[in-house]
């Protein structure tokens, strides 16, 4: 397995950056290689040019702006999303990200027909991990529809292989948390790590 972390926020010593860590331990742990894209740390523009637009539809050519994060995303064979719920929904950065890099012709092919709609292109993404925080309660992230998850959760992995497997675990109420509060997040991390990796060889270390 090939685990591709995309993690967005802008500070790292934020407790968003405590659960990116805590998910490369995890993956460190069962031996599965990884790698980060971190947005902030490298100034990624989440802007679409007007060239970009232009070329958007064109295969190939439409890659060329962001090639390094296109091939990243054909190399993995999991994808992990790790970053601060704003406003219910993906922070700009990162939806920014969806929009420049998650392309025709590499992660979803247009329709050829009439009535046709868009055809998967992460076939060989298998697995899904989404873990975020969210200011607002769950009763309220719900009734809001939870747009970020759902984008996410859904969105994305109606492009990855059939019966992709999903992870997802959010700390709400997140700026009246405790010490304890985030404790108790911790080893949800921990859990849903688990089912995410379920499955896989266990390393020889581990073993002995």
């Amino acid at each position: 397995m090939r685990a591709l972390i995309i993690y967005c926020h802008p500070r790292d010593t934020s407790f968003t950056a405590a659960i990116r860590d805590r998910v490369m331990a995890q993956l460190d742990k069962a031996g599965i290689e990884h790698r980060m894209i971190d947005l902030y740390a490298e100034g990624f523009n989440p802007v679409m040019s007007a060239q970009e637009h232009t070329d958007y539809l064109t295969p190939g050519i439409n890659r060329a702006a962001l090639e390094s994060h296109v091939e990243l995303l054909e190399w993995c064979d999991a994808l992990i999303f790790v970053y601060p719920t704003w406003w219910y929904g993906l922070p700009a950065m990162l939806k920014g990200w969806l929009d420049r890099v998650l392309l025709p012709g590499i992660a979803f092919h247009m329709p050829q027909a009439e009535g046709e709609t868009i055809r998967p292109g992460l076939t060989h993404i298998t697995r899904l991990g989404v873990f975020t925080t969210c200011g607002a309660s769950w009763w309220l992230t719900r009734y809001i529809g939870a747009p970020g998850r759902r984008t996410l959760i859904r969105g994305v992995r109606l492009l990855c292989a059939q019966g992709c497997l999903t992870a997802f675990a959010a700390h709400y109420l997140m700026d009246s948390s405790s010490d304890a509060s985030r404790a108790r997040h911790m080893a949800k991390v921990d859990k849903e790590m688990a089912k995410f990796l379920r499955g896989l060889p266990v390393p020889a270390e581990v073993k002995a």
